[in-house]
């Protein structure tokens, strides 16, 4: 049975040969219950602790998210699903650029009014004497 947050079937064989083979020492148990584990983690948002015992130590899958994480293993992997789905006609590259402005406030920027000395300069509009 497939749970909410788990790779469907479909998913699993896009992704199973992306993953970096087994190397020297002890290797893998189950790659999908693994990767799983690894996805309910990110999908739910939750602490590594947390992540349900039927996907094993949470130890056992930060140190595998840490280090595919580092060597690029999930990089590639975005890549390879991108290039497939791209060659499918999946994606739509439209891209819209808004150009709308948010103006900040001068005091937000850390602008200082009326430079180094705080106060605007007197202009002879302001003189309520002068004319």
């Amino acid at each position: 049975m497939i749970r909410r947050h788990e790779l469907t079937d479909q998913e699993w064989d896009a992704l199973k040969e992306l993953l970096p083979a087994g190397r020297r020492g002890r290797p893998r148990e189950d790659d999908r219950r693994l990767l799983n584990g690894i996805v309910w983690k990110i999908r739910t948002g939750s602490a590594w602790r947390d992540v349900p015992e039927r996907y094993g130590p949470w130890q056992s899958l930060y140190t595998w998210f840490r280090r595919w994480a580092l060597d690029g293993t999930f990089t590639a992997m975005l890549g390879a699903v991108q290039a497939r789905a791209d060659a499918a006609g999946d994606i739509d590259w439209l891209v819209a650029v808004d150009s709308t402005i948010v103006r900040a406030h001068q005091h937000a920027a850390g602008a200082r009014k009326g430079g180094a000395t705080g106060r605007r300069p007197i202009t002879p509009s302001d003189d309520p004497g002068a004319g």
